[in-house]
């Protein structure tokens, strides 16, 4: 007997369904709320080189002090990284004369002064990582993706050898201890570790959340429940916008993002363990229980009491002999060890890299399309919505590797279309970029659910671990990239866009899952 009868014995989208289902949504609010949080906590406000107090500037108005420190711009305003070396008096009397012959600018000697209109403070503003130093600043983002990176390897398998439940349980805590240790971050290498440890902690969270719950439900309805818990992400996103915007100061934000992750483990005490996992690795007995409580909760009171004639049917068996295998362990290198699910470990990864790569490269340049940085993430977030829905009726009509492969390749070619608009064209550039953000989202809903179908419940998590270890490659390479822009300023958007099409297209090289039972070995796959 396959385990999906089972669910249909028991109710496979009931009351207790739906009660798991919307207490493993709280996890996914907190996770955007951390992985987008680099653009408020590292944003850096407009700064220029401080300049030390002089006689002469005695009866100067502090516009006319920089006036003659610091060198403008073509556009009037004046530089972030270079003061005169010595003060050019002569431009009071005319500030479009050049410098004097004899005087040369340099880098800023005394500091920097910032604008604290938008912000109260930043990572940047606390250790001037602007600047010779900008490349730490965008660092804090690839230090974080880097913990997300481990923490995808590490709970992958933790979580196939010692279960779903615990090992989020386990994620959701460490978050909570690493998020407050880095509110509490005394110098940047402190931040640096305690953000890095984070990552590794919200993993868990990221790769578990899903398939445990889609591990509960019926055939038909494990796309409703994929997207479901993919719009509370989006809900993240929305409410990180809106408390970004109401606290300005980088150590209480991190509080605010950090709080909601011990909500989250409190309300799991109430989501079980999943039975899939426990047949699979021969507790019977504990996913009897699981699953009577389930057939009570959705009013199946007739659900067989004898747990041995039926359950034990759904345990893995070897293909040779037919013996049951419950226990037998597997680990990352199993994804490669035959040809069909080798194929599918190459191409899934490859998808999740240009997934992840280009979703954290439109999510990270909310400045770049002439909005507010705050209303950006609003209707970041807002447009992800729609598009879920869009992808909800696609996934299920169209199936979900046509899905996969078009949303990733508009993505690209929405970054793409922005290259070539002219800066001062906004509102259209602002409206290709909420289409793109659209498309990044709809690529990324898919995948989770279409990567969650392809493996087979013994390496489900091993598969969803080895591909999120790739997605966050993707995501700490993102913000890496905007440092091209010295090389050429358009490099970055044409780097996200070539990525984007190009694993957009390995994407036609993946099985449909659409309408097919969740295999539960080695042997259904192949």
């Amino acid at each position: 007997m396959k385990f999906e009868d089972l669910l249909l014995e028991i109710g496979g989208f009931g009351r207790f369904q739906i009660l798991i289902s919307f207490i493993l949504c709280l996890p996914r609010i907190n996770l955007p709320m951390h992985f987008l949080l680099h653009n408020f906590l590292a944003a850096t406000p407009s700064h220029h080189c401080a300049i030390p107090h002089q006689e002469a500037f005695v009866n100067l108005t502090m516009e006319e002090v920089l006036l003659i420190s610091i060198p403008q711009e073509p556009d009037g305003t004046f530089r972030s990284c270079e003061m005169f070396s010595q003060p050019q008096f002569h431009l009071l009397l005319n500030s479009s004369l050049p410098p004097e012959n004899n005087s040369v600018t340099q880098h800023c000697q005394h500091g920097w002064v910032y604008d604290h209109s938008q912000f109260t403070s930043t990572i940047a503003t606390e250790w001037d990582l602007v600047c010779e130093q900008r490349g730490l600043n965008q660092a804090t983002a690839t230090f974080f993706f880097i913990g997300v990176t481990m923490g995808a390897v590490v709970f992958g398998y933790l979580s196939d050898r010692f279960g779903r439940k615990a090992m989020l349980l386990l994620s959701l805590m460490c978050s909570v201890v690493f998020g407050m240790l880095s509110a509490a971050s005394i110098s940047y290498s402190m931040l640096a570790i305690t953000r890095t440890l984070t990552g590794v902690a919200l993993s868990g969270v990221s790769l578990i959340v899903l398939p445990l719950g889609m591990e509960w439900v019926d055939i038909q309805h494990r796309t409703f429940t994929g997207i479901l818990t993919s719009i509370f992400w989006s809900v993240g996103n929305i409410l990180l916008a809106m408390v970004a915007y109401l606290v300005r100061e980088w150590h209480w934000l991190l509080v605010a993002v950090t709080a909601p992750c011990l909500l989250s483990a409190v309300c799991l005490w109430w989501v079980p363990e999943s039975a899939r996992w426990l047949i699979a690795n021969g507790k019977v007995q504990q996913a009897h229980q699981h699953l009577l409580r389930c057939a009570r909760m959705n009013g199946k009171k007739d659900f067989a009491v004898s747990p041995e004639v039926k359950l034990e049917h759904c345990q893995p068996r070897c293909s040779s002999c037919g013996h049951k295998k419950p226990g037998e362990s597997y680990s990352y290198i199993s994804l490669f060890r035959t040809p069909v699910l080798r194929k599918i470990s190459l191409c899934s990864g490859a998808v999740w890299f240009g997934v992840a790569f280009s979703y954290y490269g439109m999510s990270m340049n909310l400045t770049g399309f002439g909005l507010n940085m705050y209303l950006s993430q609003f209707v970041f977030g807002i447009i992800e919505i729609p598009a879920k829905m869009i992808m909800y009726v696609l996934v299920n009509r169209v199936g979900r590797r046509q899905s996969q492969a078009w949303a990733l390749i508009l993505t690209g070619l929405c970054i793409g279309t922005n290259v070539i608009i002219p800066k001062p064209f906004i509102a259209l550039r602002s409206v290709v970029a909420v289409m793109g953000k659209g498309f990044s989202e709809a690529a990324f809903t898919t995948v989770f659910l279409y990567t969650s179908e392809l493996y087979p419940t013994v390496l489900r998590q091993n598969g969803m671990g080895y591909t999120s270890f790739v997605a966050r490659l993707g995501g700490a390479l993102a913000p890496l990239v905007f440092l091209l822009d010295e090389v050429w300023r358009s490099l970055p958007e044409v780097t996200y866009c070539g990525v984007a099409v190009c694993c957009g297209l390995v994407a036609f090289l993946l099985p449909e899952t659409l309408n097919v039972h969740l295999p539960e070995s080695i042997e259904d796959i192949e």
